[in-house]
């Protein structure tokens, strides 16, 4: 359902949450910037589960919370970051997250600390959750973005 720009879907189970992500994965292409936002324990790292699916990255995708960054090779390939445990952009920037801007989808966690790597064209993954389900609304800026929305909606 579409509301502003904003794609807003509920998931009752984390198979839901990662259909959903497939779904996007399957349309992402390298040098899209997806920034997930969310509370702790609010189903990031399974959305990019679900995103590496879709984008048929093969092995497991855990979270980098605590190396930071990983590579998932893929058709495309995947960089997953989580900037929970940073000081700032500049430490994303150090361990060389630049270098696949341009030739992978760059899935941040905690994205919200890093706001200043954001490029122009983004799409962004805010989950909160309830009792027993999770609100997982997707939006974004840019060509891409309206593209990438027009699809979904179909």
């Amino acid at each position: 359902m579409s509301n502003s720009g904003s794609i807003v879907v509920w998931t009752d189970s984390p198979g839901q949450t990662r259909e959903l992500a497939a779904r996007l994965g399957q349309r992402l292409k390298p040098g899209d910037f997806v920034a997930l936002i969310g509370p702790l324990g609010s189903g990031k790292t399974c959305f990019v589960q679900g995103l590496a699916t879709g984008l048929r990255v093969e092995g497991n995708v855990t979270s980098p919370t605590f190396i930071i960054m990983r590579y998932h090779p893929g058709q495309p390939a995947l960089c997953h970051a989580d900037a929970y445990r940073i000081g700032g952009a500049d430490e994303l920037e150090d361990i060389g997250i630049s270098d696949f801007l341009d030739s992978a989808v760059v899935a941040v966690e905690w994205a919200e600390r890093v706001r200043e790597l954001w490029p122009a064209e983004v799409i962004t993954v805010q989950i909160d959750q309830t009792n027993d389900a999770r609100v997982i609304t997707i939006s974004g800026r840019g060509k891409r973005w309206q593209q990438i929305r027009a699809e979904l909606e179909q």
